[in-house]
């Protein structure tokens, strides 16, 4: 006897993603990704103005062979379910809620709508609106799954707070943080974006190291409204192309055991694809570059209180264009790793 079993698969569709902003080097990188994402179909790919001239990407050829359009809303609008904005923050401060308002789901990589309180929004963004945009979620998908899956707009952290806050988020929750924290951060310069200046001319930065935006870096008040705490956040440029490397110095509670410290990680970053624990083998740039992941290490002082943390990331893919694609991911229910490993 021959049984005939008829089996029903379910199979997702691919969602038709738009990316905004896409000759910068996140936004290559945005284009890179969704290129070969199983769960999206890039149907655009726009550079920021509505003037530029179409152009190609000789660096994503036979990964993507399209060309770079004109910014277009109704290309965006008419066209995409997704849309990334890798756009400075006031250019997407009008670009997100108009695409959110015709039903376009945004992943935002600027800092317009990071910032929840209106009167610090207004002096860190000042191209800001007032109001954010019914429906927005801060992105940081390790501590913000369920809230995403419902977002109409994703603001994604920025570089720094990213690697800060893994770093420092499981610890303030358990409740092991005491006294001062101090983030002595070093990027990339690709961190501060394309647009050339003196800063990052190569004479410049080639065998330097120099701090910068000390007490007045915008990412302080990101990282503080997470943290729920204040910070001395001290950014440094250094002469890589990308990564970033934060050493954070703080105290925790008396009594507080190596053992309860790596239980807090362990807790927090049990289902968190894209966290590596190194523990005691503190992580450098080199095992992140290229990669989606956070790593992190620390060191308890020997019968002491002194904590150190130190996390390593890639500013451009778990800092910025990795991680929107991780929020994608959650947001539109598939598997948080999808198009990243």
């Amino acid at each position: 006897m021959i049984l005939l079993y008829n089996y029903s698969i379910a199979v997702q569709t691919r969602a038709a993603v738009a990316v905004v902003g896409a000759t910068g080097y996140a936004g290559q990188e945005l284009v890179r990704l969704i290129a070969r994402h199983p769960g999206a179909e890039l149907v655009a790919a726009l550079a920021s103005g509505a003037s530029d001239a179409p152009r190609r990407l000789p660096r994503l050829a036979r990964i993507w062979d399209g060309e770079i359009g004109p910014f277009s809303l109704d290309a965006v609008a008419g066209r995409a379910e997704a849309a990334f904005l890798a756009l400075p923050e006031g250019a997407a401060a009008t670009v997100a809620p108009a695409l959110a308002a015709a039903g376009v789901r945004v992943f935002d990589l600027s800092g317009a709508f990071r910032i929840r309180d209106a009167a610090a929004r207004a002096r860190w963004y000042p191209e800001t609106p007032a109001d954010w945009p019914p429906g927005t979620v801060y992105g940081l998908p390790e501590l913000a799954r369920d809230a995403l899956r419902a977002a109409r707009v994703v603001a994604c952290p920025g570089c720094y707070p990213t690697a800060a806050l893994l770093a420092l988020a499981p610890l303030s929750r358990a409740g092991l943080l005491e006294g001062d924290v101090v983030i002595d951060a070093k990027s990339g310069i690709s961190g501060a974006g394309k647009a050339p200046s003196e800063r990052t001319h190569f004479s410049e930065t080639h065998g330097s190291v120099a701090a910068y935006n000390v007490f007045t870096h915008r990412h302080t008040a990101e990282i503080e409204q997470e943290l729920g705490r204040a910070v001395t956040f001290v950014p440094h440029l250094v002469p890589l192309d990308r990564g970033i490397l934060e050493t954070i110095y703080t105290r925790v509670a008396a009594g507080t055991t190596a053992a309860a410290i790596t239980h807090a990680y362990e807790r927090a970053y049990a289902d968190a694809p894209f966290v590596r624990l190194a523990g005691g083998h503190l992580p450098e740039i080199k095992h992140v570059a290229h990669t989606n992941f956070c790593d992190l290490g620390w060191r308890l002082e020997p019968h002491g209180r002194r904590l150190v943390v130190v996390a390593a990331i890639d500013n451009l893919l778990k800092g910025a264009a990795g991680q929107a694609v991780q929020n994608f991911n959650l947001a539109f229910g598939r598997g948080e790793s999808e198009g990243l490993l």
